[in-house]
Order: structure tokens, then C-alpha cells, then sequence
């Protein structure tokens, strides 16, 4: 059934009022980025690069970088482990509770921030526990190990259990099956579900500001601390925009990888 031209219509604009709703600020923030004065005046009054330059030579910055390139890849590291354990567990055994504990593997993407940092900063001060970036790393996983853990039982619920069950038949022990038929099925979701871990992770503000230590500071809190300095403003807003640029490769390629493994019909 063809839907009135009306309807069509009404679609297109209501589609287009979202796509400008979403990104009319991302674009302003852009043209932000290339304005030679360091007042927000609009309209700018011609294009630079000289934030950029400014913005690379900060080393401030630099150790933000590195410290959330560690942490992106440290908390997505144990998200994967950890994700994919309780995925294989939830999904290929049955036990008590199940239901349960797979509801409470989900929970904490729902959680609020604040809570989840709350509770974290709590638990290393009674544990005694000195804060930095293991702390942080540690905090990011809590909600990094969800998005491993739901690509990977996803996809374990549409794979086939008979090349496992031939394994097993042929002499192969758990670990064998596990490494030469599983591991290769779940790779693409792995992959995709790493990526939008470590999207989340490096962009990552309320749980860090609980669980950082003094001096520690990640991409997004030292963007916290920078706009509250008029002076620093201009970098910020170069910083922003890269971190738009940079956030968009990661979830662009992730939803590639999961389109193409389970698009078509192919899986």
C-alpha cells in the first residue's frame, strides 16, 4: 500500500526537524572552531587554524589524550573478558536465577551517572583504594561491559548449536570449540561492541569526575575545567569539534561491521 503524498510529505519534515534539532548545534560549534577571535561573536568574521595549532601545543591536552586513550582501552578491554563470559554463561547454560542475572548485567546503562559514580567513589574509599586511572578505568567498564555483553549474547542466540555439537562429537574439549568455532562466529560482534565501548568510555564525564584522582584527567574533564576559563574557550571549542569528528569513526564503524554481519540475510 503506497502512502498519500501528504503523509510522505509530513515524513520528510518531520525527519529534517530532527536532523536539525540533533545537529544545527554541532554545526555552530564547528564554525566555532575556525573563528579568529575569541569572543563567540556571530557571525564569525573570517576562518583560522590558529586554535588548532594552539590546541596541539597544549600539554595539558596531550596528557588528557593519552590518559583517555588508556582508560578507553583499558575499560573496553575488561568489558570484552567480562562481557563475553557472562554472555556465553547467561546464554549457552541453564541455571536458577538466570532471567535475573542477565537482568542485572543490563542494569547499569540505566543507572544514572551519578549514582554509579557515587557508589564506585564510596567503595574504593572503604576499600582504601588510591584513585587514578585504574579507578577510572574500573568505573568505565561497570557500563562498558552492557554493550559487550548484549552484542555478544545477541549474537550467540543466532548462531547454530550444531558446529559445537560436531566439535564435540570429533574429540575437541570446551576450550578447542570455544577458540576455533565460537570465537570466529562472535568475531564481527565483538569488534562492533568494542568499538562503542571504547566510543563511550573516551567520551565518558560523570563516572570519571567520581573516580579520578588528583591531577588525573581525561578529554572531558579537562574540557570541564577549560570552558570555565573565557581565555580557553577557543581551544575548547577545537577540542569539541575533533572529539565530534573522532566519536563519529568508532560508532560509523561499528554499526558497519554489525549492518554487514547481520544484514541480508546472511546470517
Amino acid at each position: 500500500m503506497t502512502e498519500p503524498r501528504w503523509v510522505r510529505i509530513g515524513l520528510a519534515v518531520a525527519s529534517g526537524g530532527v536532523l536539525v534539532f540533533l545537529y544545527l548545534p554541532l554545526v555552530i560549534l564547528a564554525i566555532y572552531a575556525f573563528n579568529p577571535s575569541r569572543l563567540q561573536a556571530w557571525p564569525p568574521t573570517g576562518l583560522t587554524l590558529h586554535w588548532f595549532a594552539e590546541a596541539a601545543a597544549n600539554p595539558g591536552l596531550r596528557a588528557a589524550i593519552v590518559n583517555s586513550l588508556i582508560a578507553g582501552a583499558g575499560a573496553t578491554g575488561v568489558a570484552l573478558v567480562l562481557g563475553t563470559a557472562a554472555a556465553l554463561a547467561v546464554q549457552r547454560f541453564t541455571f536458577f536465577g538466570r532471567e535475573t542475572i542477565s537482568f542485572l548485567f543490563v542494569l547499569p546503562i540505566a543507572l544514572p551517572g551519578v549514582v554509579t559514580g557515587i557508589a564506585l567513589r564510596t567503595t574504593f574509599q572503604t576499600l582504601d583504594v588510591d584513585f587514578g586511572l585504574a579507578t577510572i578505568i574500573v568505573g568505565h567498564a561497570t557500563f562498558c561491559i552492557v554493550i559487550a555483553y548484549n552484542n555478544v549474547i545477541a549474537r550467540l542466540r543466532r548462531l547454530p548449536r550444531t558446529p559445537e555439537e560436531a566439535s564435540a562429537d570429533l574429540g575437541a574439549d570446551t576450550w578447542t570449540t570455544f577458540r576455533r568455532i565460537t570465537l570466529p562466529a562472535m568475531g564481527t560482534a565483538l569488534l562492533s561492541g568494542g568499538l562503542l565501548a571504547f566510543a563511550l568510555s573516551f567520551d565518558e564525564i560523570i563516572v570519571t569526575n567520581f573516580t579520578a584522582g588528583p591531577g588525573t584527567q581525561t578529554i572531558p574533564m579537562w574540557i570541564l575545567a577549560a570552558i570555565q576559563r573565557p581565555a580557553e574557550v577557543p581551544v575548547v571549542n577545537v577540542v569539541a569539534f575533533v572529539l565530534i569528528l573522532l566519536s563519529a569513526i568508532p560508532v560509523y564503524l561499528a554499526q558497519r561491521i554489525a549492518g554487514g554481519a547481520t544484514g541480508g540475510g546472511r546470517y
